[in-house]
């Protein structure tokens, strides 16, 4: 039996009731991933906050330009490894989980240490302080990409607690390594102490799970799973690789200072991001519990989950308004002023983005890989031209505003590819009924 074959069964089956040990079983999960993310973004956080301190606005837009490069990789790693896991072997039998978690893991590890050499040469070859951080990142990354993939990796086993432990170790281990950066002083120590604490992380997941990652399972698993894979994988970098063309094309039309406005704007909105990420860790898997046990729910299930989020994203930025400017330059010192011009558009757009969270979910547990390939490349390409155009009109606000208008458009074509996608579920259904 194929993957693909196998997630169609699974998505045909009787329906279960929702009893009160199933709605306990997924409150648990959920806690654990926002736990988890709590921890993450609590560690970004604090990275950010420190450099943005301590180095003034020029390093922390070199810093971010880094930080954006690193979150393109993380996509690419996430596309062919952790994504197709999450979707076929969410609540699995242990042996397949574990088989699979292996091969994924090493998938990680592979993209990181190939990546990371492209950086690292670079860097090389760039020199300076941008050289630098980003010869420092190519040198880290396979550790934070090995971190992530234990974390997805333990949410698909539905033991989002290891996920937590892993993570909060890593938070652990950040601290003397802050310390000794700081005493550096410059992007590529903070990012070398960033690139440790994740090796850490890494290496107790490892000895939790009991599993070594299998780099020579690379090939099997992107074969095996090469029809969601590569899909996944632009559909990823689309997200990502918008994000750091605007970075690039920001420091181009503004300068690299508008970079660091923009990250420190992100930062405001950490917290309620901690919780936007938090949920993605499981909604994924749980939207395929909910299409295994009662299709029926499932658009319930992503409307509450989208509509939930937006609805909190407004109520922080509200919040963010209310913060005396004494109160954010403790927090963010120099930096706060610029970025807090920009909090109302932020906050727009990260309410759209919460808002296509819950239908990019419903996508992703139909495994209908081509319609959700379709959003992300729309709302990718509106992301890029909103922030740059945006840019060239009205500056580092023009370009807050432009990408709160494309992440807001592209929400809304999320929800109708969802919809369409529900309605070719029932269909099929229909017909496989009839011909039964």
């Amino acid at each position: 039996m194929t993957p693909m074959s196998a997630g169609r069964e699974k998505a045909t089956a009787p329906a279960a009731p929702a009893g009160p040990a199933a709605k306990r079983a997924l409150a648990g999960r959920l806690s654990w991933g926002l736990a988890d993310q709590a921890v993450c973004s609590m560690t970004n956080f604090a990275v950010g906050i420190y450099v943005a301190r301590s180095l003034g606005l020029a390093a922390f837009g070199v810093f971010s330009l880094a930080w954006v490069t690193y979150g393109v990789v993380l996509s690419v790693s996430r596309g062919v490894a952790t994504d197709p896991l999450m979707v076929r072997f969410s609540g699995v039998p242990a042996d397949s989980w574990r088989t699979a978690a292996a091969r994924a893991s090493g998938t990680s590890l592979c993209v990181g240490a190939a990546v990371g050499t492209v950086c690292l040469a670079a860097g090389l070859g760039i020199g300076g302080g941008v050289g630098s951080a980003f010869a420092a990142l190519g040198a880290v990354l396979p550790a934070l990409l090995l971190q992530d993939a234990w974390r997805f990796s333990f949410f698909a086993a539905g033991t989002g607690r290891k996920a937590f432990a892993n993570d909060l170790l890593g938070g652990v281990a950040l601290i003397p390594a802050m310390v000794v950066a700081a005493r550096a002083g410059s992007v590529a120590a903070f990012v070398l102490a960033w690139g440790a604490a994740a090796a850490v992380a890494a290496g107790y997941g490892c000895l939790q799970s009991g599993i070594l990652p299998r780099p020579a399972g690379v090939r099997r698993w992107l074969r095996d799973h090469r029809d969601l894979g590569y899909r996944y994988l632009v559909e990823n970098v689309g997200v990502s690789g918008a994000a750091q063309l605007r970075a690039y094309g920001l420091g181009l039309i503004v300068g690299v200072s508008a970079v660091g406005v923009v990250r420190g704007a992100e930062l405001l909105l950490g917290p309620f991001l901690a919780v936007l990420m938090g949920l993605s860790l499981v909604t994924v898997a749980e939207a395929a519990r909910v299409l295994r046990q009662a299709p029926h729910r499932l658009r319930q299930f992503c409307l509450l989950l989208g509509g939930g989020q937006a609805v909190a994203a407004l109520i922080w930025g509200a919040a963010l308004l209310l913060v005396p400017d004494r109160a954010g330059e403790l927090v963010l010192g120099g930096v706060w002023h610029a970025a807090s011009e920009l909090i109302v558009p932020a906050t727009l757009g990260v309410a759209g983005a919460g808002l296509g969270v819950g239908a990019a979910a419903g996508l992703r547990a139909l495994a209908a890989a081509r319609r959700s390939l379709r959003c992300q490349l729309f709302a990718s390409t509106c992301y890029v031209a909103g922030g740059l155009g945006g840019a060239a009109l009205g500056g580092t606000v023009g370009s807050a505003w432009g990408v709160a208008a494309a992440t807001l458009s592209g929400s809304a074509v999320w929800w109708l590819q969802l919809r369409a996608a529900l309605r070719e579920r029932d269909r099929d259904s229909i017909r496989e009924v009839r011909t039964s």
